[in-house]
């Protein structure tokens, strides 16, 4: 398949791996964070550990947009949806994470609520076209990535004067949460760099991560999601550690540009507003962190329309998903991680999503890891 096969050739792999073992520096240790879920993916799925040195560590990070929606956000829905005039569309991957009390949306929707699993932002406008007698909320989540077809939706709506159509928005940014990860005063990580989201840069470009580099000093490589997409990054970022260099390189110019989409800016900046500050899970309230519609289009905004509040809710206390999602553990590190907490049984959002580290690291490397009698005995 072109512009894949190419990307996936083992033995190309091993060549990087070859070159990789040839520049680390054998005094010290590199820590490169994935940031995307994507990526750490793509890590587990190709093994992409067993090729680099032993003192080249990759350290997952928050960016699976599942993963980041704090419990309050999914309480919230569920109300909602509760609502017996209204239709919940959401995408499918939501379904499934767990809520306050052990509730979710798949019980909420077997218990009776109007919940429905669209693919896009337009099944979910279709849905208000065709059902006028009922309210249609989209639970719209994600990154700068999925934030696009939210606004494309909110624009047609307006155009078409739909009354019954609004969106629940839990959309995210990408630069504020890395900067939550370099500034926490909580277990912070140390890190030499970054490897950078693909799709999200596809969108807002390269230079909104300048910052990583002129206040943090650290270097940051935007990168596709193909192996050796990854492997290239982190040569590219193990190089600029050993040179000295703190900068912001595209490794992924196939498919994002130094500035990004600006039609697709041009929407978001038209439709949505920044929002003071945003609960994410696993780091707190971020100040600047996520998106709200502005006053133009509040008439779409299902939070003013139906009152949303947001309870104050915690994770399960013997999940780590929160500092999984922030690098400061490793999934085998969680006493829960596969013992009550499955793919089947998801005690925490990071073993729902398939971007999730606890999905990945039980669907490709959890016969990798030390058995649960290992575990419980260190």
């Amino acid at each position: 398949m072109k512009y894949v096969d190419e990307f996936r050739d083992g033995e190309l792999a091993r060549g990087m791996a070859r070159r990789l073992a040839k520049i680390v520096r054998p005094d010290r240790d590199y820590r490169f964070m994935e940031f995307c879920g994507g990526h750490t993916h793509a890590i587990s799925r190709y093994g992409l550990e067993d090729l680099l040195p032993t003192n080249v560590r990759m350290i997952h990070g928050p960016g699976c947009p599942v993963c980041v929606l704090p419990i309050g956000r999914i309480d919230a829905a569920i109300e909602l949806a509760r609502k017996p005039e209204i239709i919940l569309c959401t995408y499918a991957d939501l379904m499934r994470v767990p809520a306050s009390g052990g509730d979710s949306l798949l019980k909420a929707k077997a218990a009776g609520a109007d919940i429905r699993m669209v693919y896009s932002t337009l099944d979910a406008l279709r849905i208000a076209e065709t059902e006028p007698q009922r309210q249609v909320v989209f639970f719209a989540i994600g990154f700068e990535t999925t934030t696009p077809p939210t606004a494309l939706a909110i624009r047609l709506a307006a155009r078409k004067q739909l009354s019954n159509f609004s969106v629940f928005c839990n959309h995210v940014l990408t630069p504020a949460a890395m900067r939550a990860i370099l500034t926490s005063k909580d277990d912070r990580v140390e890190l030499d760099g970054f490897v950078g989201p693909s799709h999200v840069s596809a969108v807002i470009g390269v230079t909104p991560y300048r910052f990583v580099a002129t206040e943090f000093e650290k270097p940051l490589v935007v990168t596709g999601f193909e192996p050796l997409d990854v492997m290239q990054a982190i040569v590219m970022l193990t190089t600029q550690v050993n040179e000295g260099r703190c900068e912001i390189e595209n490794q992924y110019g196939r498919a994002v540009s130094p500035q990004g989409n600006l039609k697709a800016q041009a929407e978001i900046a038209d439709i949505f507003d920044l929002r003071e500050s945003f609960e994410w899970r696993g780091l707190g309230e971020v100040p600047a962190s996520a998106l709200r519609l502005r006053e133009t289009y509040a008439q779409f905004d299902a939070e003013r329309r139906f009152a949303v509040e947001t309870p104050v809710a915690r994770d399960n206390p013997a999940c780590e998903c929160g500092a999984i999602l922030r690098g400061a553990k490793r999934p085998h590190d969680c006493k829960l991680f596969g013992t009550v907490c499955t793919p089947e049984t998801p005690i925490g959002s990071c073993m729902v999503s398939s971007e999730g580290a606890c999905a990945a690291q039980w669907t490709y490397r959890r016969f990798d890891e030390p058995t649960r009698e290992e575990r419980m005995a260190s």
